[in-house]
């Protein structure tokens, strides 16, 4: 279960600088998704399996709004446990889904470090404007289909699983 260990104010003016920039290793970072029925599919890429923790939360942030038009006002602190990887993905993500429903936030980075089984992030981002950040829907959790975390033959990382929308 993922718990709130605080909330940070960060500067209106302070912006997330590594989103798409070369990563360790020359692996690039990103996120995209892709098609599943009536849900959407997120899969984040990195050179370590803690950014594509970090792509993976974008791409889910990205189902309700575009990230690049958030703003980094509040930092949210996160943590959770999970036996595998990929328990730990899904408890990432549900913590990151959770936390912009009963916040009413919208998150555009964040900073993930993964030891063991221990995840501990800083989500980063603002309330949700209705007049600014139009145009996605709500997911409602992520869940286990299609659910994988692997190092990829490329040297890359890979987390991707499906979102209820």
């Amino acid at each position: 279960m993922a718990d709130v260990d605080e909330i940070r104010v960060i500067g209106a003016d302070h912006r997330d600088s590594t989103a798409g920039s070369p990563t360790l290793g020359g692996q690039r970072a990103g996120w995209e998704h892709f098609p599943h029925g009536a849900d959407i599919g997120v899969r984040g890429w990195g050179a370590t399996a803690a950014a594509a923790f970090e792509q993976a939360a974008l791409a889910t942030s990205a189902i309700v709004v575009d990230p690049s038009l958030i703003r980094s006002e509040t930092a949210v602190d996160l943590s959770c446990e999970a036996a595998s990887l990929e328990d730990l993905l899904v408890e990432w993500l549900n913590a990151v889904i959770f936390e912009m429903s009963t916040r009413q936030m919208v998150f555009g980075a964040f900073t993930v470090e993964i030891d063991g089984q221990r995840l501990t992030a800083a989500a980063r981002g603002e309330r949700f404007d209705p007049d600014r950040h139009d145009g996605g829907v709500e997911p409602k959790g992520a869940t286990y289909t299609m659910l994988r975390v692997a190092h990829r033959g490329d040297g890359a990382w890979e987390a991707q699983c499906v979102v209820d929308v």
